[in-house]
């Protein structure tokens, strides 16, 4: 359910490439592929077959995968003679079941010794259906290796390129260029939005703003609408799982069209609660608000929130602008479904509390779409599609069509910001 307007109603990749690029050679099709351990039906020559992958679940090309051994993996590209390099771009296999994405990975290149960190690395996305790029300081090596450490499964890749100087973009594009069979529907999408959004371009606080004003970052306040009381544990465990959920949209962004973080830290500045005895800690490590009502819930102080204080100044907030808060995370005791828009989300707190280590919890995911303005499809469905995420109840995962859309909102409004 979407939210956007300043009130809280009822609740309710194959990837052409662009000349830059191609005037840039991909040195990994010259090199010899190996690895740790491949499972017997994949292929490690898929990460250097030159075959841009249409998704992470490609069931259509060869895949290189390690199932179902898990813990460090590495696949690594070798070469008979030096290569200058400087930039990588890594396509990750993950087919939402025994092969996923990994829980963090890294560039080494070969000394004649040893494997060392490639120096300087520009950092590690872990974006699904899109190339993850990392740039680099300049090495010469013969060989590159992508080391990967599991996370809930075992790991894969599907494609690795290697430059010696930047073909653009985050390893996909520089530019739009959905795939094929979604270019219509994404339209069909945009046309409807901006026939149907009143101050569509003219509003100034979508979660894209709000993470530019912070340069990269985005903070929030958890309004606890229950009467149970939360442990330091459980406060920490609420904190991680905020923060899972939110880099899922941001890996969706990492690298694509002039999108200029790698990664958006997640911070929970402010608690707000009836009673302060709920709260079982007695650090400072967060601001408590007690007994701030607003909308029949605790509110962290409204000079400190950016959808009060949309000019991005917080005079009036209590610690000085560095504890306010751009959005709530609004978790209401029988609540359900959820509510979303540019102040937050809101959803029942009983849910969100028993799949703390789910992987997706996707109504959060859904709520948080609409922050950046996706819209709700109650009544009609894009061409050719059928299940995604924002599509309430036809799937629990951020969807490649959900991805694109995201991206599309992005290319839409990335001028305003000088990009």
């Amino acid at each position: 359910m979407k939210l956007l307007l300043p009130l809280l109603l009822a609740a309710f990749f194959l990837t052409p490439v662009d000349a830059a690029q191609a005037a840039e050679v991909n040195l990994a099709a010259s090199a010899t592929a190996s690895a740790s351990y491949t499972s017997p039906w994949e292929s490690i020559a898929a990460i250097n077959d030159g075959i841009d992958p249409p998704s992470s679940n490609d069931t259509v090309n060869r895949r290189w995968g390690t199932w179902p051994n898990t813990g460090q993996q590495w696949a690594e590209l070798t070469w008979s003679q030096a290569q200058t390099l400087r930039v990588a771009q890594v396509y990750f296999f993950d087919d939402n079941g025994g092969v996923r994405v990994p829980a963090s990975w890294k560039l080494q290149y070969w000394t004649g010794s040893a494997y060392n960190d490639v120096p300087n690395a520009s950092g590690y996305p872990t974006a699904l259906n899109a190339y993850n790029k990392v740039t680099f300081g300049q090495v010469s090596t013969t060989r590159l290796r992508v080391l990967l450490q599991s996370g809930q499964g075992s790991v894969g890749l599907l494609e690795v390129k290697a430059f010696t100087n930047d073909p653009g973009g985050g390893g996909s594009t520089t530019t739009w260029n959905p795939p094929a069979n979604l270019v219509t529907p994404l339209n069909e999408v945009w046309q409807h939005v901006e026939s149907t959004y009143p101050n569509l371009y003219g509003f100034r606080n979508y979660g894209w703003d709000q993470i530019m004003a912070n340069g990269g970052s985005i903070n929030y306040c958890v309004r606890w609408d229950s009467s149970a009381t939360v442990s330091a544990a459980q406060r920490d465990q609420i904190h991680a799982a905020l923060a899972r959920q939110f880099k899922k949209w941001m890996d969706v962004m990492a690298g694509h069209n002039a999108w200029p973080y790698a990664t958006v830290p997640v911070k929970v500045v402010g608690w707000a609660v009836r009673d302060r005895a709920q709260l079982q800690w007695s650090d400072n490590s967060v601001d408590v608000y007690v007994n701030n009502i607003n909308e029949n819930a605790p509110q962290c102080a409204a000079p400190c929130g950016r959808f009060f204080n949309q000019s991005g100044t917080y005079p009036n907030c209590p610690g000085g602008a560095s504890h306010h808060y751009d959005m709530s995370l609004w978790l209401t005791a029988g609540f359900g479904g959820g509510a979303g828009g540019d102040w937050g989300q809101r959803i029942g707190s009983e849910y969100y509390t028993s799949n703390l280590n789910t992987d997706n919890i996707h109504i959060l995911l859904h709520e948080m779409g609409h922050s950046f303005g996706l819209d709700d499809f109650y009544d009609w469905t894009p061409t050719g599609q059928c299940c995604f995420l924002m599509k309430a109840g036809s799937a629990t995962s951020i969807t490649e069509f959900d991805a694109w859309m995201f991206r599309d909102w992005w290319r839409h409004l990335k001028n305003r910001y000088g990009l």
